[in-house]
């Protein structure tokens, strides 16, 4: 496999010009590459970071194979590729002196990449977490629903949805947005954010969504404060937020849950998920000089 069959831009409207077609054609897979870059157009490159983003992807015979991109301070992203087309990709990266501290894909592709990555950097990986995809099936919200009712978030609740957020990111070990207010203040002002709350009106659960994107929508994140979890919030809140996305057109409504916990998985299985696909997060450490 050749190095050089990889392009790389800084310009997202470049990658989506080229990858665009690729990704589209198959979004449930591609749902991070298509919710990212959607975003990024909408609200800017500073959006998950002062450092600027990168895309590329593997063309041959006019005809592109995969695609990836890397927003720092997360892992780089990559569509499926097979073990000899990762082992270029890893050799053309680490030709191009591109840091990369880790990689964020399907089972397989993570595995031969960090791999590969180790062979040509020196860099140790650690594998960091372990993910599953899920579709919506049929939904089947739970009965019965607990005490409360669900309520979009509105203009009111942008201090706590910050709060939240970043409560999130110290539970998930995720970095937090990088301008808490303006996440807040966006998801508010597109309806993307809905709590449970207790009969006297206090939020216990939430659950996001991300914009209809090629047809799929992705629920993220769905947070529930510790000493509220297991009293079936997260299940009625991400039950509402699947049911508003099929409303709004989405063909496929995906999600995914942390493999390492099992009360997530079986949450997302009783309200009507099936699994799609597992992937895998793996964080590289120092190249060796």
């Amino acid at each position: 496999m050749r190095p050089n069959d990889w392009q790389l831009t800084d310009d997202v409207d470049t990658f989506l010009a080229r990858a665009g077609d690729f990704l589209r054609s198959r979004p449930a897979l591609h749902t991070v590459p298509l919710t990212v870059t959607d975003a990024l157009r909408a609200e800017g490159p500073g959006v998950y970071g002062p450092e600027a983003p990168v895309f590329g992807w593997l063309e041959r015979a006019g005809e592109v194979r995969a695609a990836f991109f890397r927003t720092p301070p997360f892992p780089l992203v990559v569509t499926p590729l097979t073990p000899g087309d990762a082992d270029a990709f890893a050799a053309r990266l680490v030709g191009l002196g591109r840091a990369v501290p880790g990689v964020n894909a399907d089972r397989e592709t993570a595995d031969a990449f960090a791999a590969a990555w180790q062979r040509h950097s020196g860099a140790a990986p650690a594998l960091r977490e372990q993910l599953r995809l899920y579709r919506l099936g049929t939904l089947t919200p739970p009965a019965p629903a607990p005490a409360g009712r669900a309520r979009v978030a509105g203009e009111r609740d942008e201090e706590h949805l910050m709060a939240w957020a970043g409560e999130f990111a110290a539970a998930t070990g995720e970095p937090a947005p990088a301008d808490a207010r303006s996440w807040a203040a966006s998801r508010i002002a597109s309806g993307r954010v809905t709590y449970w709350e207790a009969p006297d009106g206090t939020p216990v659960s939430m659950a996001g969504t991300t914009p209809l994107v090629a047809g799929q929508i992705r629920v993220a994140p769905v947070y529930t404060p510790a000493p509220l979890r297991g009293r079936g919030y997260a299940g009625a809140a991400t039950a509402e937020v699947s049911r508003a996305a099929l409303a709004a057109g989405a063909r496929e409504v995906l999600l995914f849950a942390d493999l390492a916990n099992p009360t997530s998985n079986g949450l997302y299985l009783r309200i009507g998920y099936v699994p799609v696909a597992d992937f895998a997060v793996y964080a590289f450490g120092a190249p060796t000089p």
